[in-house]
Formats: C-alpha cells, structure tokens, sequence
C-alpha cells in the first residue's frame, strides 16, 4: 500500500483552516469598509511629467523622484506613485478632487533661497536685460540709507529705482543662486525688487508649520537644523538693518526688516518666520515644501492631465464582464469533464479570489503594494489561467492512475506527490519572472508584475493547504457510486475502453 500523503486529522485541520482563514479575511476586510487601492485609471486623478530644465546627474534625479514622493505622501493622497523614467519624472496621483492644490504643492520646486535686497524697482516691461545694471547709490536699501528708527522699527522710505523701470524680471530659468536677479513681491505685482546672489537655501530649514499669527494672518513658522542656525545668525548679521528677501522659485514671498526694534543683532536661536500676503492654502503648501526638502533642480512640466475614472471604469467593466465569461465557461467544461473534481475547482477559486482580495485591500493601506490599476487586473487574470492549470496537472495525474487500474484511494495519494513537483515548478517559473519584470520594470508593468506574483504565491499555498487535502479526503472515502457525477466518474471520464 502506498504511503499516505497525510493524515485524516491533519488533512481536515488542513482544509478547515484555509477556507476560514479566506473568508473570514474577506468578512474582517468587508466589514472595515477596505478595498483595494485603486490606480490612476480606474480612480481618476492627475498624472504630470516632469523634465529638468537644465542638465542633471542620476543623483539629482533620485533625489528629486524621493522630495516628490514626500510631498504626495504628505498631501494624505493613497496609492500615489513617482517614478523616473530616463530624464523625466512621473507623477501619478490618484483620486484627487481637488487637481490645482495637488498640482501646485508637488510641481513646485521649492528652491528656497535667503537674498539680500539691493533696492527696489517698480513695475517692468518685457525688456530683457542682462547682466542687471546695479543700483544707484541713493537708492540701494543699505543700513545707512535705510536708517531704521529703533523705537518704533521703521526705516526711511527710499524710492524704487527707475533705471530698472524698463527691465522685465528673472524668468524662472534664470533665476539662479549666484546671480544677481529680479522678482516680484508675492501678492504686489507693482512692487518688485533687486536681489543679490543667494547667502543661504532651504536645506538649512528643519521644519516648517503653516500658522496664523495674533492679527489672524497666515505666516511660516520654521525651524533652522544644526548646521543652519549659525548660518543664519551670520547671514542675518550681515544684513542688521537691512532687508533679507525670502524667495521660493523665483517669487519673493516676504523681504522682512532684520531685527528693526533692537540697536544691536543678537541671535535667532534657530528660528524664524516667513510672513506675506499669504492664504492658507499658500501659507500650507510653502510649508510643505518647505518640510520636504528643496529640489535640487528646476523642473519644467511637459504634459499635465487629469484622468477621468469613467473611461477606466468602462474599460475595467467590459474587462471584467469578457473575463468572468471566459471563467465561466473553463468551469463549466471542468464539471462536465471531471464531474466531483470541477467543484473542487469552482470552490479552490472562490477561497483563492477571497484570500486574494483581502490581501490586496489589506496592502491598500501601506505604501508597500502598487495600486491596483488596470495592469494588476489583467496580471491576475492571466493567473486564473495558472492556478486552473494546477488543478488540471493534479487531476490528470489522478487519471493517470486510475487508467492504470489503481483505486480512487490509492490514486489520490500517489497522484498528488508527482503532481505536486510539477505544480511547484510550474509556479516557480512564474513567480520568478514575475519577479524579474518588477525589478527591471516600471509604472503600470510594475502593478501587472506584482499582482502576478501574489497570485503565483497564492496558488502554492491553496495546492498544498486546500487542494491537497480536500481531493485526498474526498477519494479516501473510496466512492464506487455509478453517478455520472461522481468523483469516479470523473476520473475515467475519457479513458480509452478496455
């Protein structure tokens, strides 16, 4: 007599646990209200693609796909991704409502810098000019000119100068640290001033909180890290009585009095505030640029789209619908072939599509697992086909040795060992292309790689754990019944005639 493949007991404890293993995850995951985290196509959202407006290393670029990912995840945005694809940046996020404030928070470049104001000019034309002439003596706004009044923190009013009246301001790809540039004042287009090159950036900011100060108006809170609180105390002395411009991507966001009440500078102690015409919506958004680091390059958005989920929706409807008739039907031709057997079939899909389901809802929650777009659909569809196959190599191979003239019983427990071998080279072929292609592969490829592989995985477990011992308990009970339906029926169904 063979040697049996397990024990009654253990096979039962077996099969009872996976089946409540799967559909008491899929009850916990359906009572949660979890689902799986849906991509940009079938949720809608934005997708923006980046490019570098000047040349910059592979360094660079890693870094920035690491600012932007940041930033998305910081919006509280689920299932986002950034993605470099040779030089450009991919931006996917979504299920956003709102597409601007997403669009303004992530694209924006947050190249923080501290610039000394030279003077002040007043509107320009489209007259571009450069290098920018240098101010007039009478009005550059130096201590001495400025002559702030210590009791009441005011300084002499000085004019702007109109030698830069026909001068139009620094185009954002020209706003450079080292240069010296000109740019208007965040909510005063009117009101526009001349900056000498950059004395200190947004890599010496620690962290930043948007907050209404006691007037009620939004203002930038921050906090200097260790390295930069002295930098800033020398920057800031520096310009004692002067006025500091705090740019952000060639906009000056606020040109504050440094120190304007005291006689003498003494030390910020690694803290500061950004003040200016700012809402809260762009007092939030310079904050989190702020938080997360400044770009090390400019970017420049090529395209920008906001996808509607309806054309995903219909796509994965018309997907599903063509993929569930086709199930159909393979289930259909697997009862009518192998009669019992096919319902082993019908019912190892339903424990494998809850263990799945509830796995993927669960992964919706971490940053771990892609979204699940339509690539992941079509990945586990093809690994329907896998796991049907599975139940086919282990069935056939019951055949086999039914035709040799063995006993249901005794073919169960021998079939199972061959078949298993096979089933696990099957699956490990798969999964380790699955893993390849999620390696060297990306954006939706990646989704459609992972989702493969989970389901690979999945049916190794479901052929040993559920498969395995419900069709060795079901020919243990040795049947011998004549009905077109039964187990030994479909076991010699088709065997040639003696």
């Amino acid at each position: 007599m063979p040697p049996q493949v397990g024990s009654r007991r253990s096979l039962i404890v077996s099969l009872v646990l996976t089946v409540a293993i799967a559909f008491g995850s899929l009850a916990a995951t359906l009572s949660l209200g979890w689902g799986p985290k849906l991509g940009l196509d079938l949720a809608g959202g934005l997708s923006v693609v980046y490019k570098p407006t000047t040349q910059a290393s592979l360094a660079d670029m890693q870094e920035v796909v690491t600012i932007l990912t940041n930033r998305v995840d910081g919006l509280g945005v689920s299932g986002a991704t950034v993605n470099l694809q040779g030089t450009e940046v991919v931006v996917s996020v979504p299920g956003v409502k709102d597409a601007r404030q997403v669009l303004a928070a992530v694209g924006q470049t947050a190249q923080l810098l501290f610039r000394p104001v030279l003077c002040e000019a007043g509107v320009g034309t489209k007259l571009v000019k450069t290098p920018l002439p240098a101010c007039a003596p009478q009005y550059q706004d130096t201590e001495a000119n400025l002559n702030v009044n210590t009791t009441t923190g005011n300084p002499v009013n000085i004019a702007p100068d109109p030698a830069f009246t026909d001068i139009a301001s620094t185009k954002p790809a020209k706003d450079l640290a080292q240069d010296t540039v000109l740019l208007p004042l965040l909510g005063q287009p009117g009101v526009r001033y001349v900056l000498g090159k950059s004395e200190l950036t947004g890599h010496s900011i620690k962290k930043a909180i948007a907050q209404q100060d006691q007037a009620g108006a939004w203002v930038v809170n921050y906090t200097l890290t260790s390295t930069g609180s002295p930098l800033w105390d020398k920057v800031a002395a520096e310009n004692f009585h002067q006025l500091l411009a705090i740019e952000l991507d060639g906009v000056v966001q606020s040109a504050p009095l440094i120190q304007p009440n005291q006689a003498s500078f003494t030390s910020f102690d690694g803290q500061g505030q950004i003040s200016g015409s700012f809402t809260e919506a762009s007092a939030k958004t310079l904050a989190l640029a702020m938080n997360f680091g400044a770009l090390p390059v400019r970017l420049q958005a090529l395209t920008t789209v906001t996808v509607s989920p309806t054309l995903g929706h219909s796509a994965l409807v018309a997907g599903l619908g063509a993929g569930l008739a086709g199930l159909a039907l393979v289930l259909l031709y697997t009862i009518l072939y192998y009669r019992a057997l096919g319902l082993v079939i019908v019912f190892g899909l339903a424990v494998t599509a809850s263990l799945l389901w509830a796995i993927i809802s669960a992964l919706g929650h971490t940053a771990f697992a892609p979204s699940f777009d339509l690539a992941g659909v079509t990945g586990l569809i093809v690994s329907i086909g896998i796991t049907v196959d599975s139940y086919i190599v282990y069935f056939e191979r019951l055949k086999d040795e039914a035709r040799a003239g063995r006993s249901v019983r005794s073919s169960v427990d021998r079939g199972f060992r061959s078949a298993w071998r096979t089933v696990l080279a099957a699956d490990t072929v798969s999964l380790l292309a699955a893993v390849l292609l999620y390696i060297i592969a990306v954006g939706d490829v990646k989704g459609f790689a992972f989702f493969l592989g989970l389901s690979t995985l999945m049916d190794v477990f479901i052929t040993w754990y559920f498969t395995r011992p419900l069709v060795v308990l079901l020919g243990r009970r040795g049947s011998s019944s004549t009905s077109k339906l039964s187990m030994a029926a479909g076991l010699h169904a088709g065997a040639p005639s003696e």
